[in-house]
């Protein structure tokens, strides 16, 4: 089967070079990626990307883009594809294939891409015969220029036609799904200063290593990201799955300058309206969201369930913690009902858990809410913020694990109650906002009275009703705020039974 993508250089021409990276004469410029046939060991990215941190940043070019590929609208970009056959691996029975993504559209940075066969670096070189582009007469690109990324497609299962599994294109932006579901939230390999006063940095993967895969095993993608105050190399190790699919992340950032605002395991995705926040809404669907909400359980073992909403203006929320055993970003509502939206299908999109596999000690989960106009535009956005600040020339590693599920990950005892639902809607009179809460789960109907334990930050709760509904599993909490004249207010509603909790912790922050 031949494989239009080409893989340049012959393997023996470099047998005997060094492994890992060439290292430059001049100190003040930074080394090179491997070159074809060198060695790709275990620490060569973390070496490259350690001795690139010492060295000033030079940003990759993004302004030598052909016209017919930069004017191109999002939809026209999207119709290009591999030619028949013309994937890496495509024939191969290694139950994957690799789609080289070019440049174009929103997509101008150029991106290197490497696979690594036998333990040996083979860069992929770009040939316009790999590629379907109706209507397009592709330019010439030099093989460092063409790319933005890649697309892997996997095999779910046993004879099973091979369907879309893992993209990274962007930013160092990254995403996964399920068997079966469409791309959604994307996962940030490292953010600086996002919503910082003094501006956000955005670290850019500058080139990616990709490992031949064995038949029924993971892909193992090697990243290096760089910016003006940092680079960073990742391991990801990445397997599909039907009902969710993993990715083993083992990180190191290097920093170039003192780094004070760092987020680790970041996620976003797009809320436009739903059940909680449908003010200043026209529209004939239920919703329109890939993320419902924010789910956390904290060093102290309580679970948090945080809705999110597009507010009026950016907020900022800091969930202090220490060891925190997990957090993300969750798509909990299942079924088209919840959305009755033909083309978007929100209810196929993944679910993404983020668990920490070391110790990631003091710091803060940090959840952005920008206001939005569009469903495009990925306004939540929720990381881990390290309060320890990582001195220029220092390192920092972390490893965790990412879980991209069409269920909910999040992991709950049975013993805990979940919340399914969150809604608000006008008030009794003035100002004030009707907020319906359901928590389901057995645990709910047991002996015991439950206790609803609610407060508000700032107005007064004017009313708190409960409502059973034992057919269903589910309490539904409705409580009235009165803000007065308050512009925020943070609200805290749980279940117990004694001492003992029955429920996440709801949380959620009223803004006009």
């Amino acid at each position: 089967m031949t494989r239009r993508v080409v893989l340049a250089g012959a393997l023996g021409a470099a047998a005997g070079s060094l492994p890992g990276a060439t290292l430059a004469a001049d100190p003040d410029t930074a080394p090179d990626f491997p070159r074809a046939g060198e060695a790709f060991e275990a620490n060569t990215l973390t070496d490259l990307a350690r001795a690139r941190s010492k060295t000033p940043y030079v940003g990759p070019k993004a302004n030598d883009l052909p016209a017919v590929l930069k004017t191109l609208s999002r939809e026209a970009y999207e119709t290009i594809r591999p030619a028949a056959d013309g994937a890496i691996w495509a024939g191969q029975d290694v139950g994957y294939s690799l789609e080289p993504l070019l440049r174009g559209s929103i997509f101008d940075t150029p991106v290197s891409l490497f696979l690594v066969e036998n333990g040996l670096v083979r860069p992929i070189s770009y040939s316009k015969a790999a590629f379907s582009a109706p209507g397009l007469d592709l330019p010439d690109l030099s093989d460092d220029a063409a790319f933005s990324g890649f697309r892997l497609r996997a095999r779910f299962g046993d004879g099973g036609a091979l369907s879309d599994f893992a993209m990274f294109q962007g930013g160092s932006f990254f995403h996964l799904v399920a068997e079966g579901q469409d791309f959604g939230i994307n996962a940030r390999a490292l953010a600086l200063r996002p919503a910082d006063a003094r501006g956000e940095e955005f670290p850019l993967f500058r080139a990616l290593f990709i490992q031949t895969p064995t038949p029924g095993q993971p892909v193992v993608v090697h990243a290096l990201a760089e910016s003006e105050s940092a680079t960073a190399a990742f391991k990801l190790t990445l397997t599909p799955g039907r009902e969710a699919s993993i990715a083993g992340i083992d990180g190191t950032v290097f920093a170039r300058a003192d780094l004070d605002h760092i987020g680790l395991g970041g996620m976003q995705g797009s809320y436009l309206f739903g059940p909680i926040d449908r003010r200043r809404v026209d529209d004939l669907r239920a919703a329109a969201f890939s993320v419902e909400g924010l789910a956390i359980h904290n060093g102290s073992g309580e679970p948090i369930w945080r809705p999110v909403h597009n507010p009026e203006t950016l907020q900022v929320s800091a969930f202090v913690d220490r060891g925190p055993k997990g957090f993300g970003l969750m798509q909990r509502a299942r079924a088209y009902g919840d959305f009755d939206d033909d083309r978007r299908h929100w209810e196929q999109r993944p679910s993404l858990w983020l668990e920490p596999l070391d110790d990631w000690n003091e710091g803060a989960v940090t959840l952005l809410e920008i206001p939005s106009d569009s469903e495009l535009n990925e306004n939540v956005f929720a990381y881990w913020r390290p309060k320890a600040k990582l001195a220029k020339g220092g390192e920092m590693r972390f490893l965790c694990r990412q879980h991209w599920s069409k269920g909910w990950p999040d992991p709950l005892s049975p013993e805990i109650a979940r919340v399914i639902d969150s809604r608000c809607g006008h008030g009794s009179s003035g100002n004030r906002r009707l907020f319906a809460v359901d928590f389901e789960g057995d645990a709910l109907f047991e002996p015991g009275d439950i206790d609803v334990d609610l407060s508000a930050s700032a107005g007064t709760i004017t009313r708190q009703d409960r409502y059973r509904y034992p057919e269903r599993k589910t309490l539904r909490i409705l409580f009235e705020l009165d803000p007065g004249g308050e512009k925020a207010s943070e609200l805290r509603l749980a279940l117990r039974r004694g001492q003992s909790r029955v429920s996440e912790t709801w949380l959620y922050r009223w803004t006009p």
